[in-house]
């Protein structure tokens, strides 16, 4: 079977950051995007992102049934011409996590995988320009109210990392294993944060 061509998509959301860089989001490429993200996935500071032990082309097959689905989406977050994070966004409502809290109109999930320290010229600060993108994107060009965020309790960085962008925690909750003919994903006890679209852009 032939490779597919590779498909650079057209950004969801282009926003220029003084100091920082023209920051573009645009969804993954399941193909053309694989190299990059199975790099990012296979790494021990990803081991919360469950991929550890998959080959490059299995990572692909995942963000190939992702890119079928209208309730999840995978986006790669760019920061001039460098890849920076991989960002997905789920309607809680068709997620597990909809079974584990009172979802309100308006709540949009959000996954967010940062690339490898010292990457792309990362330096302090980085990360704080990336959130206030991603926010802009999701509260701003999705038109969403609330975030949440369902990181694993033992990704004590992943939560310091939300409470400080502003965001509220929540209950700990056990996100039920799913199994199914296109997907697994194994159990988790996760930390739930809340961010409202008021305190992340204050009238």
């Amino acid at each position: 079977m032939s490779e597919l061509p590779a498909v650079v998509r057209p950004p969801v959301h282009e926003e220029v950051v003084d100091g920082f860089g023209t920051v573009r989001v645009r969804p993954v490429d399941p193909h053309a995007d694989a190299e990059v993200i199975h790099g990012w996935v296979s790494e021990e500071r990803a081991a919360f992102w469950g991929m550890n032990a998959l080959a490059r082309d299995q990572v692909a097959e995942i963000y190939a049934h992702l890119d079928t689905l209208d309730t999840h989406h995978a986006l790669l977050v760019v920061r001039d011409a460098d890849p920076v994070a991989l960002l997905q966004t789920y309607e809680p409502e068709a997620d597990r996590v909809g079974e584990c809290y009172d979802v309100r109109p308006g709540d949009i999930g959000v996954h967010l995988l940062l690339a490898p320290a010292g990457s792309a010229g990362a330096r302090p600060g980085w990360t704080s320009a990336l959130l206030t993108v991603i926010t802009s994107y999701v509260f701003l060009t999705l038109d969403r109210q609330r975030v949440v965020v369902d990181p694993d309790v033992r990704n004590e960085k992943a939560v310091a990392r939300f409470l400080k962008q502003g965001f509220t925690a929540g209950p700990v909750v056990v996100l039920p294993e799913v199994d199914l003919p296109d997907v697994y994903i194994p159990r988790k006890d996760a930390q739930l944060a809340f961010l409202d679209r008021e305190v992340a852009f204050p009238a």
